[in-house]
């Protein structure tokens, strides 16, 4: 019992190194779903290794749904797209949107660019908004059917089935692009 003891007294003397230094013990992280996994994961290794007591709490959002965050105060950092009116932010990266169909989706066969009355035609996949504040459509959204999804994965997994097209992330389906799991839209505009 005692050996248990002294190590909830290591692990408490250590917190408390940590927070006279500045960390926080509890960091509640929210980032837009479009930022690179690659590149978060690596903030948070560089995390790991400086504040090995600092608890993380991740939270994924959709476009508006991060900056809700901000407004709100549910993230001490918060990754948005867009940064709400009175606050202050710092230019991290620029991701890239292209417009992908499966290499057997009829617009593909169409042998011409594509035009946005094609796109109107056929089904397009987009992510649902997870802020509930003022939610707001970005992109494309003219065609007739959209299907709407929650996140990334379930974008790119419906148009690697050849149910739809979507406009993803190119570091999203950069490896999908060159295996030709999914193709680049010959978009006339």
């Amino acid at each position: 019992r005692a050996r248990g003891l002294l190590g909830e007294l290591d692990a408490l003397e250590s917190l408390a190194t940590s927070l006279k230094a500045g960390f926080e013990p509890v960091l509640r992280l929210v980032v837009d779903a479009a930022f690179p996994r690659e590149r978060l994961l690596a903030a948070l290794a560089e995390l790991q290794g400086a504040c090995p007591q600092t608890r993380l709490e991740l939270r994924d959002e959709v476009l508006s749904g991060a900056e809700e965050a901000i407004v709100d105060g549910s993230g001490d950092v918060v990754v948005t797209s867009r940064v709400p009116r009175g606050f202050l932010g710092d230019w991290l990266y620029e991701t890239t949107f292209i417009a992908v169909a499966a290499p057997t989706h009829p617009l593909h066969a169409l042998g011409r660019d594509v035009t946005t009355h094609d796109l109107s035609l056929h089904t397009q996949v987009v992510l649902r908004d997870s802020g509930a504040r003022a939610p707001r459509d970005e992109g494309f959204l003219g065609a007739d059917v959209r299907w709407t999804v929650g996140s990334l994965e379930a974008s790119r997994a419906a148009v690697e089935a050849g149910l739809a097209y979507a406009w993803l992330p190119e570091h999203v389906i950069a490896r999908d692009l060159e295996s030709g799991r999914v193709r680049r839209l010959p978009l006339a505009a």
